[in-house]
């Protein structure tokens, strides 16, 4: 989803304790916020480290450092194409995950793994930020990045830190979004967004039932093979680790308010905000205030930080703790994802409303 320009704060380093072994070092980290500094760097210190072997042996420094930091930038490691790159995934976070119930549109690169582009989005277009599928009733633990090829100018992907950001919003927004969740209301086959089909990877209505009851979203069939979906969630959620309040979901993202102005008016003259491809609401319907959306679009921008791809870098994010973002950018920008570690929103503990 495409949004306006945000800041781009300056890359620093600073000294960090590293970890053990004499190959690679958490060496500081690159680019930094008023509220946070993300992603934590890791660099070897010797060249043709492989990365899935290395990681392979140290998975407990590696997700202690992920729950710490929330994000990892390993650079400078050998990570040589789509294969490598899965070989990562399976040796640090047992294995990718098939992307089910999507949002974003997307093509697997290779039908041997489940890696992605991450995402096919028109390169003149930013991308708000988000946690990877927190509109979802399962969604992915870790998220990760692998930059194949660095775009010529721009291409950067904002890291946020969801712990900052909860602390910024006022007591009296959190509590009521914690008190009446969150409803998101998604249309399919209308002439806009992705169709059921793709969203749900098969064509068959009674899969898409199964599914959907399965993991509590509420699938309603409108004339013309058309569906529309329901599904109501929480706002803030505590983390299964680090056992922290963190701010997750898809309220601000999904909401008609985040579209651009012009796709937005177009959208509204045609449809009602229940027809859009995607809206968000309270939990119980009523709508969510414009002044609430635009007061949350500040703060989600104000927590941003980002760091310019280089080719071979692998990030690792903790996809509760860490937001991310797009920018726009030119030349043949190349950037996949993979995702680890399903979890259900339902297990997750809430806070006391």
């Amino acid at each position: 989803m495409a949004e306006p320009v945000n800041n781009r704060p300056k890359i620093e380093r600073q000294q960090r304790r590293g970890f053990s072994g004499d190959v690679a070092a958490l060496a500081g980290f690159v680019g930094t916020s008023g509220a946070a500094q993300l992603p934590a760097l890791c660099e070897p210190r010797l060249p043709g480290v492989n990365l899935a072997s290395w990681g392979a042996a140290r998975r407990e420094e590696i997700e202690a450092t992920l729950l710490r930091h929330g994000a990892i930038l390993f650079r400078g490691f050998d990570v040589k194409g789509v294969a490598d790159f899965d070989a990562c995934v399976q040796a640090m976070s047992g294995g990718a995950v098939h992307y089910n119930f999507r949002a974003s549109p997307r093509t697997q690169v290779d039908n041997r793994f489940n890696v992605y582009t991450s995402t096919d989005y028109p390169a003149n277009e930013r991308i708000f930020p988000h946690n990877e599928h927190s509109y979802s009733p399962v969604f992915p633990l870790q998220l990760y990045f692998y930059c194949e090829v660095p775009a010529a100018t721009g291409g950067e992907t904002p890291l946020g830190d969801t712990r900052a950001l909860l602390r910024r919003i006022r007591p009296d927004v959190r509590e009521r979004f914690v008190s009446r969740g969150i409803m998101y209301v998604r249309n399919y086959g209308d002439g806009m967004g992705l169709p059921w089909q793709t969203v749900f990877q098969t064509d068959d209505r009674a899969e898409v039932e199964r599914y959907c009851r399965e993991v509590g979203i509420t699938p309603e069939w409108k004339p013309g093979d058309r569906l529309r979906t329901r599904v109501v969630g929480p706002a803030v959620v505590k983390h299964p680790q680090t056992r922290e309040d963190v701010w997750f979901n898809h309220a601000t993202f999904f909401h008609a308010l985040t579209l651009p102005e012009s796709a937005r008016d177009r959208l509204l003259a045609e449809f009602s905000e229940q027809d859009l491809p995607q809206n968000t609401f309270y939990g119980d319907g009523s709508p969510i205030e414009p002044d609430v959306i635009r007061y949350l679009q500040d703060i989600y921008r104000d927590v941003m930080t980002e760091f310019p791809w280089q080719a071979g870098d692998v990030v690792l994010l903790d996809n509760m703790l860490v937001l991310h973002a797009r920018n726009s950018f030119t030349g043949p920008r190349r950037v996949l994802t993979a995702m680890a570690r399903p979890q259900k929103s339902a297990e997750l503990e809430r806070p006391a409303s």
